[in-house]
């Protein structure tokens, strides 16, 4: 297995002693939309992570709109979920990628390896007959120990740093016309971290009878290939989310990179800090 497994692997699996299922379905903009669809209908086994108030901390002046909470705060969250250093982890949305990332990426910052992003998401697994149900499972509370990577995630002062270097990409991960600063509906200031390229995340996806799946690996390598060119690469967001999917497709493209965490909406509480809106 790569950071995916497939419908099929899962059903077949669904079983297994050490398998925790996470449901991580959300929406930016409805609040209560991840718990209503699980309460609804989730993969059989499956709990569920909330991206706002369990794998996000509290939203200060500077640290972006969607800060990773402390060490503590989730290793106490991932014990209540039932997980230990041994648990075989799959975590799920619709397909798109985004919650399971999220969840994905701040394990493996955590130093767990063995998690892995259901491709194709819940409507694959109901598309070939895998068993969903909307019974709550009782949760065994697990023993996580926490082995910090730091060298998964930057800050701003390190991103401020690397600016217009030449062996430095920084990756914004945005839709264009956000990037360009036409378009903001959340952070203060509209445009990009200055230098930044810009690769859409959604543009690792593909779109079939309304699911969504990862591109393959081939195409995935195509797609970020002048990445290459450089030696660091460090991806970020608005606020954290949506650059953890290009974190993972850029993991199967076999791209080594970092995550800037707080994200643009980090970048422009800092009253000094410059943004761009032409293209690079």
């Amino acid at each position: 297995m790569t950071n995916l497994v497939n419908a099929k692997w899962l059903k077949e699996n669904l079983n297994n002693e050490n398998l925790v299922i996470v449901d991580c379905r959300f929406d930016l903009m409805d609040k209560e939309y991840g718990k209503r669809s699980y309460e609804k209908n989730h993969i059989k086994g499956a709990v569920r992570v909330d991206l706002e108030t369990e794998l996000s901390s509290e939203v200060k002046a500077h640290g972006g709109r969607h800060p990773i909470p402390g060490s503590e705060s989730l290793k106490n969250t991932f014990e209540n979920l039932g997980i230990n250093n041994d648990s075989l982890i799959v975590c799920y949305d619709e397909g798109d990628l985004a919650g399971p990332s999220r969840l994905w990426w701040i394990l493996k910052y955590l130093g767990h390896s063995e998690v892995y992003v259901l491709n194709g998401g819940i409507n694959e697994f109901i598309k070939i007959g895998g068993i969903t149900d909307d019974k709550i499972p009782e949760i065994k509370k697990g023993s996580f120990e926490v082995r910090v990577n730091d060298s998964m995630r930057v800050d701003m002062n390190y991103v401020k740093e690397r600016l217009y270097k030449d062996d430095v990409a920084i990756v914004d991960s945005r839709e264009h016309k956000r990037y360009l600063g036409e378009f903001e509906p959340v952070d203060k200031r509209a445009g990009h971290i200055p230098s930044a390229l810009n690769y859409f995340w959604m543009d690792i996806l593909d779109k079939k009878d309304d699911s969504f799946k990862l591109k393959s690996v081939d195409e995935l390598k195509k797609h970020f290939s002048k990445l290459n060119d450089y030696n660091e690469v460090i991806v970020y967001c608005g606020s954290g989310v949506t650059a953890c999917p290009n974190s993972l497709a850029l993991s199967e493209a076999g791209i080594k990179h970092k995550l800037y965490t707080g994200s643009f909406s980090d970048w422009v509480s800092y009253d000094d800090n410059k943004v761009n809106t032409t293209e690079i």
